[in-house]
């Protein structure tokens, strides 16, 4: 395997007495797209300025391209930062703005013009060169404020909630966009989120963070489908939490208080307690035949599917994903089953 363009090793940072990061550990392979994936506080903001050299560790290194950074001003790491609010300059043109960076590093009047033509073109603003800042939509601000970012050829882009003021829709185009540009560009990007579907959406990778601690780093399909702990569970996507002791004898299942769950037992000693993180369109729903009893307390509409909520005893309701043009009403008698696999069991760890 191939060195890793960017390693992080036991990096911690304190702010007083509050720890925002605490001994984080990570490699950002060379044209990877890594996710920094937690909610608000988590610290996944003080390490993308870590990184960047806005911020210095209170103890650990991080190096790019294997040479140490610690002392290294960000103005000379070949790292750029795309930060939240754009930072655009409001008294230039967009060809001057993708231009600002190249000046400053002294090329000559044929190579900007040259690079940012084709950062225009690679971002869809070919037409806009010429246009005030002031002029520009949301989307287009921040395909600018990307372009400005990428122009100096930096080894690794950070950005930071870089689609959190765009609408639902146009985050969705934005997306593909940048997919697409971190594919021809080949540069690493680094993103800061607390999105988990853009995380799933963008990444090769993502490190979910917690408290200032990374609870696990995984492709997304791997955070989705095998959660490491609860909070990667109950964070990445909606699911479902069942409680109980593990049955290791003929077919593995958990016992909950309900009925019998198949599952994976993995290390789990027999009779062991543990949880089971079961994803909504996982379980299976039908009016009739084997499974758990239960029926129907309220469902929500969401298109391709019906999210529905099936009281199984008197004080457990599950989530279930019932298909397209199934059609449920509160009070449905309903049965759930659970397929092979359909879960993954967890260690009990406490909930806060």
């Amino acid at each position: 395997m191939s060195a890793p363009l960017l390693s992080v090793e036991s990096v911690s940072k304190k702010f007083g007495a509050v720890v925002a990061i605490e001994d984080v550990s990570l490699d950002v392979g060379a044209g990877e797209f890594f996710a920094l994936l937690g909610p608000s506080g988590c610290g996944k903001t003080t390490l993308m300025r870590c990184i960047a050299g806005f911020e210095s560790p209170d103890a650990g290194t991080i190096a790019l391209s294997g040479v140490d950074l610690s002392g290294v001003p960000p103005y000379r790491r070949p790292v750029n930062m795309m930060f939240q609010s754009y930072a655009l300059f409001p008294h230039l043109n967009v060809f001057e703005n993708i231009a600002f960076g190249l000046r400053r590093q002294g090329r000559t009047r044929d190579a900007i013009g040259a690079r940012v033509n084709e950062l225009l073109a690679m971002t869809q603003l070919s037409a806009f060169g010429h246009r005030r800042i002031d002029e520009l939509s949301g989307g287009q601000k921040q395909r600018v404020a990307l372009a400005r970012a990428l122009a100096p050829r930096p080894k690794m882009l950070l950005l930071d909630e870089p689609l959190a003021a765009l609408d639902r829709k146009l985050r969705e185009e934005t997306q593909f966009q940048l997919k697409e540009i971190q594919r021809l560009t080949q540069t690493s990007f680094v993103i800061v989120t607390h999105d988990q579907d853009e995380a799933l959406a963008l990444a090769d990778r993502i490190a979910v963070m917690r408290a200032g601690r990374v609870e696990q780093v995984a492709g997304p399909m791997e955070i989705y489908d095998r959660p490491a702990t609860r909070f990667v569970a109950g964070f990445v996507g909606e699911t479902n939490f069942i409680e109980g002791r593990l049955d290791r004898k003929g077919a593995a299942a958990l016992v909950a208080e309900f009925g019998r769950i198949p599952c994976e037992p993995g290390d789990f000693p027999d009779g062991a307690r543990a949880t089971l993180s079961v994803r909504p369109e996982r379980i299976g729903v039908a009016r009739e035949g084997e499974g758990i009893a239960g029926f129907v307390e309220n469902f929500v509409f969401r298109g391709e599917t019906t999210l529905l909520r099936v009281r199984v005893a008197s004080n457990i309701v599950l989530r279930a994903a019932a298909s397209h043009g199934e059609r449920h009403a509160i009070g449905d008698s309903v049965r759930l089953s659970f397929p092979p696999g359909a879960g993954t069991l967890l260690k009990e760890e406490p909930l806060g």
